[in-house]
């Protein structure tokens, strides 16, 4: 994060002495995003990134943000930046496993790396080659713009004791996740965010996953919901900035090295954010909320969650060449990192309980 900071300062320094010099053009780019702005941190991080990116280039880089009341298609963002009517969209790529499923692999699948992981693979590990082939052929660039960590299990107004208690549940849960659950007889669905209060208030869903206790809980679902079950479906959760490549391709290279530039900037803050703010807002739920219970699905859940992830995932490979080239790359790095975070992290936390 250091370095970060350093190289925007730095960038900041060279852009204002360059604009000094010349009078150039002012550029600006047009952003829709997934999230409305009462979302904790991904509601606000493209205004974060447009003060940014206008800051460092001395006004002649703007960016002009659409939320979802303005542009109407949260889960549509993708598709506008690849037929040009926006620039940039924020959002997370599972949302489109419809239109090509590689793209979970972006964000996250059930029951595979964790953030550092995932980041480590993306950077060192060949993820990054193998995003810029997927997005290629959409005519965008991804650039990854922060993690909100692992993600809690999903909120249920029952408890599930056995696999007989997902049949027939309505459970709002997007992604790979989601076909997981459905799977084991869940009737998965993907309600949009901002419905997902009425939806679970009214019985319109019987569960709902969202991302963590400080997102969870500013969406009110402790209050409707006593059982708060661990993940699985998420480890990573890593959101993107989607950007039209000849859009990205025109601007000079000064200026397209201070977005790129920001983008990780503004991605290291919401990693930092929301582990601080998970923390908060968990302190005071033993207090306030005595009626929620932290549980854990039981062994055959589990056992059959990881069975059908890995079917479906090696049903996609049978179809796809390009699915299977990530899969196994995902696969392999996992099995060289896992065990040195078995080692390191989790052996640390293992020894604190002794």
């Amino acid at each position: 994060m250091r370095f970060i900071v350093t190289l925007v300062m730095a960038l900041l320094s060279f852009s204002t002495f360059a604009h000094a010099q010349t009078n150039e053009k002012v550029y600006t780019l047009s952003l829709a995003t997934t999230w409305a702005e009462q979302v904790p941190f991904l509601g606000t991080a493209p205004a974060t990134l447009a003060h940014m990116v206008e800051t460092m280039s001395n006004g002649r880089l703007k960016i002009k943000i659409d939320s979802p009341n303005k542009h109407k298609s949260p889960f549509g963002v993708m598709d506008m930046a690849k037929a040009g009517q926006y620039d940039l969209a924020y959002t997370a790529s599972y949302y489109y496993k419809g239109k090509d499923y590689k793209l979970v692999f972006f964000t996250t699948v059930p029951f595979g790396m964790l953030s550092s992981e995932q980041y480590a693979w993306y950077n060192y590990g060949g993820g990054k080659e193998l995003a810029a082939k997927v997005y290629g052929e959409h005519g965008l660039i991804s650039y990854p713009m922060g993690t909100t960590g692992m993600q809690m299990g999903g909120w249920f107004k029952k408890e599930i004791k056995s696999l007989e208690d997902l049949k027939g549940l309505k459970f709002r849960i997007p992604g790979q996740g989601g076909e997981v659950m459905a799977k084991l007889g869940v009737n998965a669905m993907s309600t949009p965010p901002g419905e997902l209060y009425t939806a679970l208030e009214r019985n319109t869903i019987d569960a709902v996953e969202w991302i963590s206790p400080v997102f969870d809980f500013a969406m009110g679902f402790h209050k409707l919901a006593n059982y708060y079950y661990t993940g699985w479906q998420e480890p990573a959760s890593e959101i993107q900035l989607l950007a039209n490549k000849k859009k990205i391709d025109a601007l000079p290279a000064d200026l397209r090295a201070i977005l790129e530039t920001a983008i990780k900037a503004v991605g290291a803050q919401l990693i930092e954010q929301s582990t601080h703010a998970n923390a908060e807002a968990w302190a005071n739920i033993a207090k306030d909320y005595p009626n929620v219970k932290v549980q854990q699905f039981p062994s055959d859940v589990m056992a059959a969650l990881k069975k059908a992830a890995i079917e479906i995932e090696d049903e996609q490979a049978a179809k796809d060449p390009v699915f299977k080239e990530i899969l196994d790359s995902q696969r392999a790095y996992l099995a060289k990192v896992r065990p040195w975070t078995l080692m390191g992290e989790y052996g640390y936390l293992k020894q604190l309980e002794k």
